[in-house]
């Protein structure tokens, strides 16, 4: 795992080693099994808030957010025009140690009068203030984002940038106040599946992967004024191209570390003492 071999190396993990060496002897396999959780249960929206530009909290104008086919799905075929109706759906619970994996694809047209830039552009957004604390005529959560782009089928268009709404990031050592910083990611083109999975270790270490490939990484996200942004809210966006995700699946860092609880795991990298169960 790449992100723990980086976290290892910078010396943020250095107590990780040691737990696995201390449980190695129990033969409990069941210490070191992953346990993702699927946050689109693939029938319903249930435990996610919805926030469209111009309407109110859960409002979903022209069903913008749908579930069909097993699919979660955002589309425009009930806008006579797109007119800023910028929109996104989160996930009722906040992270901050995790690793999160989500399979999309862009479909069909874009909506009418959709900003030339939104052309087969998604996101999700992470670390981000809740859908509930969003003003009205807001367009975007101030967050972090893991940008989704298809191609067009000609041109290069670089995947898995980082965008920064009312934030910032630090690259290579260096604060980058630029709303978006491109990638080293792929071209995807036509509506093929993709996998994008976020590494988020606080405001330690990001990593955005596409399809196994790490394309970009980076580390101190923070707010504009310099505040420390560790952990928020996942959000997935609705910029005016239709985007089916079939899977949105979440493995939590963070929990109980104490070896002599029943639920420690040897994958946590930061601590919960509250989640221990004796």
């Amino acid at each position: 795992m790449e992100w723990l071999q980086k976290f290892k190396k910078n010396g943020l993990l250095l107590i990780i080693p040691v737990l696995i060496v201390t449980c190695s002897g129990s033969g409990n396999s069941n210490i070191r099994q992953e346990q993702w959780v699927d946050l689109f249960n693939g029938k319903n929206l249930d435990g996610w808030d919805l926030k469209i530009t111009g309407f109110d909290l859960n409002d979903n104008y022209n069903e913008t957010f749908r579930v069909e086919d097993d699919l979660l799905k955002v589309r425009y075929d009930q806008y006579e025009n797109f007119d800023g109706r910028f929109g996104h759906i989160f996930y009722e619970e906040p992270f901050s140690h995790y690793r999160l994996k989500v399979e999309y694809r862009f479909v069909g047209e874009q909506a009418p009068g959709g900003p030339g830039w939104a052309f087969r552009n998604n996101g999700i957004m992470f670390h981000s203030q809740s859908a509930a604390s969003m003003e009205r005529d807001q367009d975007f959560p101030v967050s972090i984002e893991f940008q989704l782009l298809g191609g067009d089928g000609e041109n290069d268009r670089s995947n898995g940038s980082v965008c920064t709404p009312g934030t910032h990031v630090v690259i290579d050592g260096e604060l980058k106040t630029a709303h978006c910083t491109s990638s080293s990611g792929p071209t995807h083109h036509g509506d093929q599946w993709v996998v994008a999975e976020l590494v988020a270790l606080g405001d330690s270490l990001i990593q955005h992967i596409l399809n196994g490939e790490v394309v970009m990484e980076y580390s101190g996200t923070q707010l504009e004024d310099g505040t420390p942004l560790s952990g928020g809210y996942v959000a997935l966006q609705a910029e005016s191209h239709p985007t089916d995700f079939r899977s949105v699946r979440i493995l939590n860092l963070k929990g109980c570390m104490d070896t002599r609880a029943k639920n420690y795991k040897s994958f946590f990298v930061k601590s919960d003492p509250g989640a221990c169960e004796y």
